[in-house]
């Protein structure tokens, strides 16, 4: 591997590491009722302002065996955790599209879909001020495609047509269970994401949401089994973002259709 990949490589995974840890600690205090993160990060068990050595992703949890240095009290692996998610799906996108706009395009989605899947495991909701951001980066980017009128075009009309078919079928499974079955944030999530997918790559991350879904709600506990999907559309959506075009081309060649 050229050094400047390596070099690149490592680079985009602290970056995915930093935007993990900042994020977390977002969508924590948007819990705790801050919409956005004011002041310097600090321990949520005894509010001891952490130092430079003690925000260092991943490292420092591990160093600190996981205490805070301060009150001794355990701290969550959450942190450490969504810090490796961010390095890695950072990583995975530069060496998908290395040095390009699509590789920028996509860490900022990439950092939306985290920061509401963060915030939606921990409060059931997804907040509209993410998906505003990866809405207005999708504009932003879009003259930098040769093709990007007919890339507009897909995007809005799979957008319409999967927010649309998912509204509707959340309406009559509504119906028919006499609850709530899917969020109103869980369709524009949908919507949005079929926004920088398009019909194809949609369809398979539909079905990978599913799974993911699925998955999760396994080991969901309480009388109403409610579990949240936003991290099941998001996962499924970076995972599709960076591998979808080489599992439906390989699917397709399976029928000669390629």
């Amino acid at each position: 591997m050229p050094f400047l990949t390596i070099y690149f490589t490592v680079l985009s995974a602290a970056l995915g590491a930093v935007m993990g840890s900042f994020l977390n600690c977002w969508a924590q205090r948007y819990e705790a009722g801050e919409k956005y993160p004011r002041g310097r990060s600090r321990c949520p068990e005894c509010g001891h302002t952490l130092s430079a050595l003690e925000l260092v992703p991943i490292f420092s949890w591990v160093f600190l065996r996981g205490r805070c240095r301060s009150c001794h009290k355990p701290i969550s692996a959450r942190y450490p955790i969504t810090e490796l998610l961010g390095a890695v799906i950072f990583a995975g996108i530069f060496l998908r599209f290395g040095v390009s706009p699509r590789t920028a395009e996509l860490m900022i989605l990439a950092g939306c879909l985290m920061l509401l899947s963060f915030i939606d495991y921990d409060t059931m909701i997804l907040p509209n001020g993410p998906m505003l951001v990866a809405l207005i980066s999708w504009a932003a980017f879009l003259p930098t495609y040769e093709d990007w009128k007919r890339r507009a075009l897909e995007g809005i009309v799979t957008a319409l047509v999967l927010g649309g078919a998912i509204l509707g079928i959340s309406l009559l499974m509504d119906k028919l269970l006499n609850k709530e079955s899917l969020g109103g944030g869980d369709v524009k999530l949908l919507a949005l994401v079929g926004l920088y997918l398009g019909p194809w790559n949609s369809l398979l991350m539909i079905i990978l949401a599913c799974v993911i879904g699925l998955l999760f709600a396994i080991p969901s506990r309480g009388p109403s089994r409610q579990f949240p999907f936003g991290p099941a559309i998001a996962l499924a959506a970076v995972v599709t973002a960076l591998a979808g075009d080489a599992v439906i081309g390989w699917y397709m060649g399976l029928w000669g259709l390629s």
